[in-house]
């Protein structure tokens, strides 16, 4: 009633508001998902064939990350392995094989060290795909069979953010004791 007497008599109305800030946040993780793409020699023959010369295959390594994830993929030397010698297995029989990053087959592929394949920050969500040369080396004596393995492989992942923080961290520090 009061509103409408002042709009009647022509009352000047002051209007007033008021204002807060909305968060909001989203969080999105460092991921990734590993599949692979099996290795087939085929026929290995130690009598002809392979008695001198190696029998090679490829297989594959997929990965998936959130963009921005830095990662390492790694082999492990397998189930059948004795010690760091990958071997394929048959009834009891071995058939010694190895695995690289490189198509010249010079650099092992393992689950540590200098044997991690280090890749480059993911520049997107897109699977990216990594070749395993693998390799059966000439001249192995073995029993008929058919021969098989199991390699578990691993995708370690963080994300560059982390990566840039550390070097901040290392950076500032080793400046600040270069001064002192």
């Amino acid at each position: 009633m009061l509103a409408a007497w002042l709009v009647a008599w022509n009352v000047p109305l002051a209007a007033s508001t008021a204002t807060a800030n909305l968060s909001v946040s989203a969080t999105v993780a460092a991921n990734c998902t590993i599949t692979t793409s099996a290795i087939a020699f085929g026929a290995y023959d130690p009598i002809s064939a392979n008695a001198t010369a190696n029998l090679d295959a490829t297989g594959s390594v997929i990965i998936t990350c959130t963009k921005g994830a830095t990662t390492t993929i790694g082999l492990d030397t397998g189930a059948n392995a004795s010690g760091s010698t990958r071997r394929l297995a048959s009834s009891g029989n071995y058939l010694t094989y190895e695995l690289y990053q490189d198509s010249s087959r010079t650099t092992v592929w393992s689950n540590s060290g200098a044997g991690l394949l280090s890749v480059v920050a993911a520049p997107s969500h897109s699977a990216r795909t990594y070749s395993v040369y693998a390799r059966v080396t000439a001249g192995q004596d073995v029993t008929a069979g058919s021969y098989t393995a199991t390699v578990v492989a691993t995708v370690n992942f963080y994300t560059v953010m982390i990566a840039m923080w550390l070097r901040r961290f290392v950076v500032g520090t080793e400046i600040g004791r270069a001064h002192v």
